[in-house]
């Protein structure tokens, strides 16, 4: 926006008065709105079930361990096949990706929705992490596609982060009214038909289009990385219950890991691979993608443990729960908006360190949770302080591994700090609902269950000032952009 409010003002006052405002014309609108429908479906499904986890629980009679799979199904899916799914809408045609990845989506949702046991919902969750995997990438390719470049296409760029940005922070509060008002199926069923209506506008205002390129894709790589991080995942939650010696526990550990070394084996044989091995070589994007990686393991766990918290200990209603969120989300986008200016002063990495050690803050405060907390001292301000932070740190560390890519590699490595962060934040869940389900070790008491959330708040914050030394070390230090 600074950006364009400086080029306005070198025009002159006669010019300005010839040109209208961008317009689109009403058919692009149409496509504008499916591919920013898409995109807030997928966005919102990654939160809108916090608030019904304890609902779910007591109806499908899901246990502590499973009851984060609800969330990291969906995320593993996403994480593991987003980059395959950006390279077959190339191949194989932006608008039938939509299609396909967008009908995945809606059926899963529709199976979610009517689960009438745990697997069942289990299994629908990575269904829809699936679909929006196929669904998010070619979101973006269709509205830059429909729209000509220039002034038209950065206001539907816009149109479209703001969505996206939207379905993060609307989605607690939408999943509390649903789960209050009708049951937390709705949560899921909600999809069915906004996304059925969706799929016929789609198929009749999106055309056709293809990068041109018909080289094969790397399905074997992202089965192999999806299917390693879910097992390394259930190896991890295995410990709490068995140790780290038992054979539960060291069989899917192992089997996982051997499954991220094949990946690593494949994607430096294979012609086409998935995640070209070369774009690490570059200081900017190794650095970059392992502080994204740290600081989702931690920031993708608040707001599970947030949640059943405020529902579990302090009796929330979910609808109540998604309410006492909303500042904490909007926290979020405002330090992103917020990131741009101030990068422009202090440096990227000056504000990737200060992003991540006000959010390391935010989680050492929110350590201090106890049974009889208050809302401002035990949810709304240590969450904004979680959040804010995060939203500074995200866009100087995606810029600083964009930065760092080849041209030609600048669209991989953007969608590589996505798949960092929310691969991490499966990992971090994983492992944060184990140290907290360790230290309440079956116990039903409050103060139990408390302390156990607040042990899980001091270990990622400890992960995330780990996180700080890495990128004091590691991250390369750059000359300010221009304001």
């Amino acid at each position: 926006m600074t950006a364009m409010a400086e080029v306005s003002a070198h025009v002159p006052a006669s010019a300005s008065l010839r040109t209208d405002p961008p317009r689109i014309p009403p058919r692009t609108w149409a496509v504008v709105l499916a591919a920013c429908t898409g995109q807030f479906l997928v966005v919102l499904d990654v939160s809108v079930v916090n608030v019904a986890l304890p609902s779910m629980r007591t109806d499908l009679g899901l246990s502590a361990a499973a009851l984060q799979w609800v969330v990291n199904a969906y995320a593993i899916a996403f994480a593991g096949f987003m980059l395959l799914g950006g390279r077959a809408a190339d191949i194989y045609g932006r608008k039938l990706m939509f299609l396909v990845g967008l009908g995945v989506f809606t059926l899963a949702s529709l199976a979610g929705g009517l689960a009438q046991e745990g697997w069942q919902l289990l299994a629908a969750r990575a269904a829809q992490g699936l679909g929006a995997a196929v669904l998010a990438p070619a979101t973006l390719t269709i509205l830059t596609a429909a729209v000509p470049e220039g002034p038209a296409r950065t206001k539907a760029i816009g149109t479209w982060m703001a969505v996206g940005a939207g379905g993060g922070a609307a989605g607690g509060l939408i999943g509390g009214v649903l789960t209050d008002a009708l049951s937390w199926r709705w949560v899921l069923l909600i999809n069915v038909p906004i996304g059925a209506l969706v799929l016929i506008a789609a198929a009749l205002r999106i055309t056709e289009g293809r990068a041109g390129d018909r080289r094969r894709i790397d399905l074997l790589g992202a089965v192999l990385v999806t299917a390693g991080l879910a097992t390394v995942s259930y190896g991890i939650v295995q410990t709490e219950a068995e140790g780290w010696t038992a054979a539960a526990t060291l069989v899917p550990l192992s089997a996982g890991t051997a499954l991220l070394a094949a990946f690593v084996l494949v994607e430096a044989r294979t012609a086409v691979p998935l995640i070209p091995l070369r774009v690490f070589s570059a200081r900017a994007v190794s650095s970059a993608n392992a502080s994204m990686l740290l600081m989702g393991s931690a920031t993708f766990s608040m707001w599970y443990f947030m949640t059943v918290y405020a529902q579990n200990v302090l009796g929330y209603t979910p609808l109540r729960a998604g309410l006492a969120l909303l500042p904490t989300s909007l926290a979020v986008v405002i330090g992103s908006k917020l990131a741009p200016r101030l990068m422009a002063r202090t440096g990227a990495k000056s504000l990737a360190v200060a992003g991540v050690l006000v959010t390391a803050a935010g989680f050492g405060w929110q350590s201090t949770m106890g049974v009889d907390g208050s809302y401002l001292t035990a949810i709304c301000l240590p969450g904004i302080l979680m959040m804010a932070g995060a939203g500074l740190a995200s866009t100087p560390l995606a810029a600083l591994a964009t930065s760092g890519a080849d041209p030609g590699d600048a669209g991989l490595v953007s969608g590589l700090v996505n798949t960092s962060r929310t691969m991490g934040g499966a990992l971090g869940l994983a492992v944060l609902s184990t140290v907290a389900a360790a230290r309440t070790a079956g116990s039903a008491d409050a103060a139990d269950i408390t302390a156990g959330y607040a042990l899980a708040f001091r270990t990622a914050s400890g992960v995330l000032l780990a996180g700080v030394l890495l990128m004091l070390l590691w991250l390369p230090a750059r000359r300010r952009p221009r304001p």
